[in-house]
């Protein structure tokens, strides 16, 4: 599991079964799963796999579009001097010029490679580091800053600038407590903050960054555990709530970056979620600790009406296989969408692909929860 406040989650999947006998699925580290494509931009995608915390078991793999293949753990298989392979938690994963970035979360690394040979170039120390975003040449990381730990007095967090050259710390800045997903525009740098640590006392803010000074300028009182974020076209960003998990359910809501301030609340749960063009797509694992149950819904909404599209984003029934879905990512040119379920977070994952209009057309195994990706340009090579 990612988060030390969702334990409790873990111990209660570890009893559900996973078992899907009429199931057919990919076994093989590397098997054909869709037909060649040709003459695409996209290349393929790098999908990181979390693994559960303290079991040392993130790990990469690779999807190719020039030949179909589907490949797991890829990184250990070009890095096979790294001992500890890739480390403890994956909690993202983002495409960069040539490097590809990949944040482990418990491992306090940042773990980058070649885009091209998926070759280790360096790592980089961030203490509980969690989530990427880039200006120019700068790469910026979300950091608890503390231990993994609940703590009502755990500190505050901070964002810190990396230079993608040399690869080295530059600047650091203090955020607020517990800082996850981040957006860029304008020259400013917005911090989704959870205080998820500090529960029932989350933060409640996203923090506003000028990027040419590296301070904080502002806050905006959102909503309590606050954590994905994403920005359209027109420059609204979008911030999702998790709530408490009992009488605060998970929420969706959108700031003005002009005014920096939040615009509308869209009443829509929101566990995941991605832009493509004028579309969100979102998925929601909404757990009541009340009921001791999840509440799985998903949709698209339409980012210029700011409303829902549809409530499905699978129309042929494959939704009923997903138990916890867990990753999502849109391709900009083919429109494929892809899924990934973290099943009971303890047995292996799996990951789907569906066309544009939401039906199935391949699925195989991923890794130990998988539900990161990143689409490459230039494929990989030997």
């Amino acid at each position: 599991m990612k988060k030390i406040h969702f334990i409790y989650l873990l111990i209660l999947f570890m009893s559900l079964s996973a078992c899907r006998e009429d199931e057919q699925i990919f076994l093989s580290d590397s098997v054909q799963v869709a037909l060649p494509m040709v003459g695409t931009r996209i290349k393929g995608f790098y999908q990181l796999n979390e693994g559960n915390m303290g079991m040392n078991r993130a790990s990469l793999d690779y999807f190719d579009y020039t030949t179909g293949h589907y490949t797991r753990d890829i990184f250990s298989e070009r890095n096979p001097e790294i001992v500890k392979e890739l480390g403890d938690v994956g909690n993202d994963i983002k495409v960069y010029g040539q490097k590809v970035y990949a944040v482990i979360n418990v491992s306090n690394l940042i773990v980058v490679f070649d885009v091209r040979t998926a070759r280790i170039i360096k790592e980089i120390e961030v203490p509980n580091c969690r989530y990427l975003a880039f200006w120019k040449d700068k790469a910026y990381i979300s950091s608890y800053a503390g231990p993994v730990q609940i703590d009502p007095n755990a500190e505050v967090g901070f964002v810190a600038e990396i230079d993608t050259a040399s690869l080295e710390v530059t600047r650091k800045v203090p955020v607020g407590y517990q800082p996850e997903e981040m957006v860029v525009y304008n020259k400013k740098l917005y911090v989704a903050n959870s205080g998820g640590y500090r529960a029932p006392n989350y933060d409640r803010t996203v923090s506003v960054v000028d990027l040419e000074t590296f301070k904080e300028k502002k806050k905006i009182d959102v909503a309590i555990n606050l954590y994905r974020m994403a920005i359209d076209e027109r420059g609204d960003i979008y911030v999702s709530s998790r709530g408490d998990y009992k009488n605060t359910p998970s929420n969706l809501y959108v700031i003005d970056s002009t005014t920096d301030e939040v615009k509308q609340c869209l009443d829509i749960p929101v566990g995941g979620m991605c832009i493509d063009g004028d579309k969100l797509y979102y998925y929601s694992v909404a757990y009541n600790m009340t009921s001791g149950r999840n509440k799985v819904t998903y949709g698209i909404l339409d980012t210029r009406t700011k409303r829902q599209i549809t409530d499905r984003i699978i129309t042929d029934g494959t939704d009923k296989d997903i138990m916890i879905p867990y990753g999502i990512a849109v391709n900009p040119e083919t429109k494929e969408i892809f899924m990934s379920d973290a099943q009971n977070y303890v047995v292996i994952g799996f990951v789907y692909c569906f066309s544009p209009e939401g039906k199935l057309k391949w699925k195989t195994e991923g890794g130990n929860i998988p539900g990161h990706f990143a689409f490459i340009t230039e494929g990989l090579v030997k």
